[in-house]
C-alpha cells in the first residue's frame, strides 16, 4: 500500500494501530485477550468547509480523504489537492486545494444517502456522466486469472483473519495467467476500502483501465459507480449484489462477478471481456 512515486500532493502520513485487545469470555468460561477492529471519527475538512465525518479503521486516512473527494466528483484530479494533513488529536483532516472548490454548498445541498453501511453519501446526481464513462473492450479475464485473483486474496494476511468486523478491496493486475495485488485496503465500511484505493491509485498516477477491482462487501449502486468513474472494466467480489448495482453495471458495460470464492463465481454483466478455459467436468473434480 505505499505510495510509488513522487505525489506533487504534500500529504502526512498517519496512519493508526489498526487493532486492540480486549478481554473476552468464551464458552468454557476462559478468559481471552482478543483483537479487535479499531473504528475512528475522521472529519473532512475543505479549505476550512466542513464536508463530512467518516468513522475508519484508521489504514490509510489520507488515501481515504483524497479517494472520497474523487468518488464524491468535489476534484477532477490530483494536482487540483495541494495539501492533506491528518491530525488524529482532533479527529480532523485538513484539505487544502489549489483553487477553491466551485459550488461546493450547493453540491454539497443535493445528496443521496446509499447502503453503505449507514453513512454512504454521494453528492449530486448519482447518475451525472455514467453514460458518458467508456470502459476498455480490448482487455480480457481469463477463468484461471479469476482463481489466481481469489487465491492471492485467500492467503493475503488480512485484519479481518486476526479480528473480523472490516471489508477489504484489492486492487488487481494479471501478469500471464497470474494476478499480482497492488494495493489491499481494508476498513470497518466496504465504502471506505474502496475510496482509499481511488485515493492510492491518484496519489501514484496508476491507471485504472486495465485493473481488477476485488471487494469482500456487496455489489450496490455505489460500488458500481466508483470503480466505473476510476475506469476499471472489472469488479469482483465474494458477495452479492444489488438490482440497481446490476442495472449500473449493465449501463457502464463493467464486467462484474459475484459470489466468487475459490472455483465458483457468477458472471452477471461485461461477459465478452471474459474468458472461460475450464470445462464444467474439470471444475466438478477440481
Amino acid at each position: 500500500m505505499a505510495i510509488r512515486s513522487s505525489a506533487k500532493t504534500k500529504i502526512s502520513t498517519a496512519s493508526r494501530t489498526l487493532t486492540v485487545e480486549v478481554d473476552a469470555l468464551n464458552e468454557r468460561g476462559e478468559m481471552l485477550a482478543t483483537p479487535i477492529a479499531g473504528e475512528h471519527p475522521l472529519t473532512i475538512y475543505v479549505d476550512k468547509r466542513e464536508v463530512v465525518t467518516l468513522m475508519t479503521l484508521g489504514q490509510a486516512p489520507e488515501a481515504l480523504v483524497i479517494g472520497y473527494l474523487r468518488n464524491q466528483r468535489l476534484v477532477s484530479s490530483i494536482d487540483a489537492i495541494a495539501e492533506v494533513q491528518v491530525d488524529w488529536e482532533t479527529a480532523s483532516a485538513a484539505v487544502t486545494t489549489r483553487r477553491a472548490i466551485k459550488n461546493l454548498d450547493q453540491r454539497m445541498k443535493k445528496r443521496t444517502v446509499t447502503t453503505g453501511c449507514g453513512q454512504g453519501t454521494v453528492f449530486g446526481d448519482l447518475m451525472d456522466e455514467i453514460d458518458q464513462i467508456k470502459l476498455r473492450d480490448d482487455v480480457r479475464l481469463t477463468e484461471s486469472g479469476l482463481y489466481s485473483l481469489l487465491d492471492a486474496v485467500r492467503r493475503h494476511e488480512t485484519i479481518y483473519k486476526s479480528a473480523g468486523a472490516v471489508h477489504g478491496c484489492a486492487l488487481a493486475t494479471l501478469d500471464g495467467e497470474r494476478a499480482e495485488i497492488l494495493d489491499f485496503v481494508e476498513d470497518v465500511g466496504r465504502h471506505n476500502a474502496v475510496d482509499a484505493i481511488a485515493g492510492l491509485m491518484w496519489l501514484n498516477g496508476m491507471d485504472g483501465s486495465d485493473k481488477i477491482f476485488y471487494t469482500t462487501g456487496r455489489l450496490t449502486s455505489e460500488m458500481v459507480i466508483k470503480a466505473a468513474q476510476m475506469r476499471i472494466p472489472f469488479l469482483v467480489s465474494r458477495s452479492g449484489l444489488t438490482q440497481m448495482g446490476h442495472e449500473i453495471a449493465q449501463r457502464t458495460g463493467i464486467t462484474m462477478l459475484g459470489r466468487a470464492v475459490n472455483k465458483h463465481y457468477l458472471l452477471f454483466t461485461g461477459r465478452h471481456r471474459f474468458v472461460k478455459q475450464l470445462a464444467p467436468t474439470m471444475l466438478a473434480s477440481a
